[in-house]
This record gives C-alpha cells, structure tokens and sequence, in this order.
C-alpha cells in the first residue's frame, strides 16, 4: 500500500510501523523514492499523526483490527486537523460506523463518528484477498470531518450518556439513564425525548441534546 501511495503521487508519506521485519522492504521503497517516504519504527497506539506530518494531511491505513477502534478514538479527538481518513476494518466495524438508528449495529461508535464525520463504507475486501486469509470479510470506510460537529455537545458528557445508554440498550432510557446519576425523567424532558424511547432508536442529535441537557446546557 506504501508502495501504491507513492507511485500514485502522494508527496510525502509518514509509515509507522512497529514490526521490524517489515523495515527492510520499506526501506527499500524509501530508497526508490527519495525524500518522500519517512519510516518511524513504533506502536501508534502511542503516537499521534498530527505531532509527526505537516498540514494538508490524511490517514490512509490498514488497522489492525485488535486496536483498529482504539485507533480511530484517538484520531476522532483532533479530527479537525485531517483532510479525510481511508482506513480499513473488520466489517462489522464498518457497519457499527456508517450504522443507522434503529439498525442492530448503531452504537456508541456510531454516534461519536458520525457526530464529529461523515463515514462511508467504500466497499468490501473478501478473505481469499490476503495470506492467510482470515476468517473475516474486511471493508474500507472513508471518513471526511465535519466542519463542524452535528450539534453541540461536550465530548466527555456525550461519551457517558451513549455509554449509559447503550449499556443496557433493550431498556428504556428512563430506566438505563439511570447509571449516569441525575434525576433521568427531568433530563429527558429537557431533551424532548421519550422516556420509553431505547438508545437503538435515538438520533445523533438527540444524544447531543441529552448530553447539553446533562451539562445543564
């Protein structure tokens, strides 16, 4: 994929790669396109894109899938500072990403995405593509930031009521809320949302109301 990147015509390339076996073959492809192509040997999990290239920037990855999500958090916190990420997921990442409500794969992830960007699944890449082949279907998601986020929330009040209220995701609200430690029925009222609605069938938006009803906003 590095290899592509370059000869596609991208001017510089960041890698962060924290298998050394992999090093050689890219310093190789370094060597054929000098000056384009910066390895840093390292977990990035402990690294952040923006602190290592300068602006315009983009992500362009294939995650591994154990730390895929984690990754992406990460990222989602200064989403700003990208022009797009293109990465690749298990599918069921990738449906809990570009998920709807009311779909058995709307979540929590789903709505701090689509909240701060605008996610698309691009298409599939079947097993038999890879050696060895797992035993799961993979999927490329393009994710564009917002201008600015879907409606206003704080992100650490946002993050607790999706995380109240999708922890118990076949209870009503009025019952799962609960775990936040405010009075629920009042804090819903000021939201303008059902007290029997489920997370499942709540808006991006209407989180957001229930996380500046939280804030006192």
């Amino acid at each position: 994929m590095t290899r592509a990147l370059l000869a596609a015509g991208a001017r510089r390339i960041v890698a962060i790669e924290r298998d050394d076996r992999c090093h050689a073959a890219l310093g190789e492809i370094a060597a054929a396109y000098p000056g384009r192509l910066e390895l840093i040997a390292g977990d990035a999990l402990g690294l952040d894109p923006v602190d290592l290239s300068d602006a315009p920037r983009k992500i362009v990855a294939n995650l591994p899938y154990n730390v895929a999500t984690p990754l992406l958090l990460g990222w989602l916190d200064r989403i700003d500072e990208y022009e797009s990420l293109t990465l690749m997921f298990q599918r069921e990442v990738a449906e809990r990403l570009t998920a709807a409500p009311h779909s058995k794969s709307y979540g929590r992830l789903s709505v701090m995405a689509q909240w701060l960007a605008e996610p698309r699944l691009l298409f599939d890449i079947p097993a038999r593509a890879f050696v060895p082949p797992p035993n799961v279907t993979s999927s490329v998601v393009r994710i564009v930031p917002r201008a600015e986020p879907l409606a206003p929330a704080e992100k650490s009040i946002l993050e607790d009521v999706t995380a109240a209220a999708f922890g118990q995701r076949r209870k009503m609200l009025r019952t799962s809320l609960k775990t936040l430690g405010v009075p629920v029925e009042p804090l819903l009222e000021r939201a303008g949302v059902a007290p029997t609605a489920r997370a499942e069938e709540l808006t991006v938006a209407e989180f957001c109301a229930l996380a500046r009803a939280v804030g006192g906003g």
